[in-house]
């Protein structure tokens, strides 16, 4: 089997007030609504973020999504409304804890020099 790119789905109870959270979080809409209750971001280096409607399975998703500077994406997000409700360092990564509206995690995570 060769995998060629990878879809991490996170399921919503309702679509408009995730994508709310979402269009804020990437600093853009989606990408593609390929359904109406579906919305999707490509990320820069492959794959992508399906935000979907789906009432049983809503709240159980982690997100953990890798960026270069965590200090300039949480000054950009704190502009947008966006507060992680935690943050730490590591010996390998800083990382900050967000949670949308139902409780699904979305972590930020900046590798340490050397680590990654």
């Amino acid at each position: 089997m060769t995998i060629t790119n990878a879809l991490a789905g996170i399921a919503v109870e309702d679509i408009a007030e995730a994508s709310d959270f979402y269009e804020r979080l990437f600093g853009r809409e989606p990408d593609a609504r390929p359904m109406k209750d579906v919305a999707e971001w490509k990320l820069p280096g492959g794959g992508w973020v399906q935000v979907h409607t789906d009432a049983d399975r809503a709240g159980a998703a982690v997100l953990t999504l890798i960026v270069d500077d965590i200090a300039e994406e949480l000054g950009r997000l704190a502009l947008h409304g966006l507060m992680p409700v935690s943050k730490s360092v590591g010996d390998f990564f800083k990382t900050a804890k967000f949670r949308d509206s139902d409780g699904n995690t979305i972590i930020l995570s900046q590798p340490q020099p050397g680590t990654y």
